[in-house]
């Protein structure tokens, strides 16, 4: 059976994506003043300026000024230094407020933060070492990635950092065997021909992606609709959490519809997805399933977790509900365990803002603690 499959990825540089890193900046400015900080913080980014808004809650609150220095420089690293959104001069508003004293009751016993289903998801594809995620969106995460590290760093010049990429796999009896279209469109200065951005991105390609899966030039677009110069909040405007397919599995899985960035682990709609995520990704990497689907959820206020549920799509080596039950005593689910677990109360969560929370190597100062493989020798001898 063949068939093909599209999945995307959004750059740091999207107005999206700023919202976003906005958002878990502030975060983790949070967690720097008081590990137990609660935030569910939003962002609106749009011509020059920005607005966030939300509920925070800690021991000690940052400064209003120390908030507006997080936000200038998060969108200077981004590379924002243009007429229409300029990280000196874009105009910030702030309108934080403290977190309802019904939700801060709720989660005070170490209950969930809010009601919600999450997902997590692994998925090895033969041949190719994607940290267990499908290839289509390992590649064009990757491919963003790059290109923005090659912008900052020089080696690209003209570009400007507001980029998106779209990839169509073909399958084979599901395995991925070729690109079918590829589809790049970045912002660039008004010095470059559509030409030279297509030169200059053909070039990326080339570097980013292995060859058998770079299509022939003439599927691979790039900037269909002409100049694209006015690009980031400029063009379009930005609000935290409208990227979520971007940010998990580029729909090569369910998602439960919350959004992360902003929000502290207490609400399950982060802490809960990244468990899930963890615990699929160690049963795939353990060699039990070829792969792994997670669900679970949680009522407000309420410890346990309503339900959990997995399916293997037909891959599991060994009986589903045993493995379901393992995973179940292998770790706490509570909120206060996930956090424990995964160690979810420091200032790690910036990082994740952009080229997904997924498929990322476990770094030693805790971002993304929730890709390590600390659980597969527990499982293969469980098995």
């Amino acid at each position: 059976m063949t068939h093909t499959f599209t999945t995307e990825s959004i750059s740091a540089g999207h107005p999206d994506k700023i919202c976003d890193r906005i958002s878990d900046a502030l975060l983790d400015l949070h967690l720097k003043s008081d590990p137990k900080a609660h935030t569910a913080i939003e962002a609106l980014a749009t011509t020059n300026r920005v607005i966030i808004s939300g509920e925070v809650s800690a021991q000690k609150l940052p400064a209003s000024d120390e908030i507006e220095h997080y936000i200038r420089q998060t969108v200077k690293t981004i590379g924002y230094e243009q007429a229409g959104f300029d990280w000196h001069t874009l105009q910030i508003e702030n309108y934080l407020h403290r977190q309802s004293i019904d939700i801060s009751n709720g989660i005070s016993n170490g209950g969930a933060g809010d009601q919600g289903i999450m997902f997590g998801y692994a998925k090895k594809e033969s041949g190719y070492d994607t940290q267990c995620m499908p290839l289509g969106i390992y590649l064009v995460n990757k491919l963003l990635q790059d290109l923005q590290n090659a912008r900052q760093e020089g080696r690209i010049i003209g570009l400007e950092p507001d980029a998106k990429a779209q990839i169509t796999l073909e399958y084979e009896q599901d395995k991925p065997v070729r690109t079918t279209t590829l589809l790049v469109s970045s912002q660039h200065q008004e010095n470059l021909s559509t030409e030279d951005v297509r030169e200059i991105i053909l070039g990326q390609i080339a570097q980013s992606l292995p060859e058998e899966f770079i299509p022939a030039p003439q599927n691979i677009l790039v900037n269909p609709a002409g100049r694209f110069i006015i690009g980031g909040p400029d063009g379009d405007t930005g609000l935290t959490g409208r990227k979520i397919i971007a940010d998990t599995y580029g729909s090569y899985a369910p998602h439960g519809g919350g959004a992360f960035s902003g929000k502290d682990a207490s609400k399950v709609d982060r802490s809960g997805a990244y468990m899930m995520r963890y615990l699929a990704k160690n049963v795939v990497a353990a060699g039990l399933a070829k792969e792994c689907l997670l669900q679970i959820s949680y009522a407000i206020g309420r410890r346990q977790p309503l339900s959990l549920y997995i399916n293997c799509n037909g891959s599991c080596k060994v009986d589903e509900n045993k493995l379901l039950d393992t995973l179940r005593e292998m770790v706490d689910l509570t909120p206060p365990g996930i956090i424990n677990h995964l160690r979810l109360q420091k200032p790690i969560y910036t990082a994740t803002s952009s080229y997904g929370h997924f498929g990322r190597a476990a770094r030693p100062n805790g971002e993304f603690s929730w890709e390590k493989l600390d659980l597969c020798e527990e499982l293969k001898k469980c098995f």
